[in-house]
């Protein structure tokens, strides 16, 4: 069996904070000299209006390993918002990738081998919360930027999993429409 890690999918949400402060980031994880290695190039290179892909990082030019790329699923028009997720966001992302490697999710000694991308979710009313706790958001998506990628590469929840509770989870959206929220 090959210790090849072509390509893995997880993620996460973690929420309780307040106001704005949910993250729910979906987590693609695999070999950089395959399809994902394709896939980051590309993402990396063709930047959209709005949604630019930027590298996590702990501080201006210290990328964090394994390569992760930063992609936004909020179209970013605000600097407020620019701001605060390639600020704080950014960073709790690279922590989260490293709080991962450390807990042995990712091995370390694949660390170079392999590319993350992070599709993250910074709610874009954000930008009007007064007294935004930098401290609280950052809390929240580096625990969850860590439990997506440890879900990706434990392949949770599994199929069994999925399969004894297919008719018991609801989505709470639908969920809310059903009840005309």
């Amino acid at each position: 069996m090959s210790d090849r890690i072509v390509m893995r999918v997880g993620e996460s949400l973690v929420a309780g904070g307040p106001p704005g402060t949910a993250a729910e980031p979906e987590v693609a994880i695999g070999q950089m000299d395959g399809p994902m290695g394709s896939a980051f190039a590309n993402l990396l290179g063709d930047q959209v209006k709005g949604h630019s892909r930027v590298l996590a990082l702990l501080n201006t030019d210290v990328m964090v390993r394994p390569p992760t790329l930063c992609v936004s699923k909020v179209t970013v028009d605000d600097v407020r918002y620019t701001n605060i997720l390639m600020g704080t966001v950014q960073y709790a992302t690279a922590m989260g990738v490293l709080d991962a490697v450390r807990s042995g999710d990712i091995p370390k000694d694949k660390a170079d081998e392999l590319g993350i991308i992070v599709s993250v979710w910074l709610n874009p009313g954000i930008v009007d919360v007064e007294n935004l706790d930098h401290q609280i958001l950052f809390d929240i998506h580096r625990k969850a930027t860590w439990q997506a990628i440890n879900k990706a590469m434990a392949y949770q929840p599994s199929i069994d999993w999925l399969l004894a509770n297919q008719d018991k989870v609801v989505h709470k959206y639908f969920e809310k429409g059903l009840k005309g929220e």
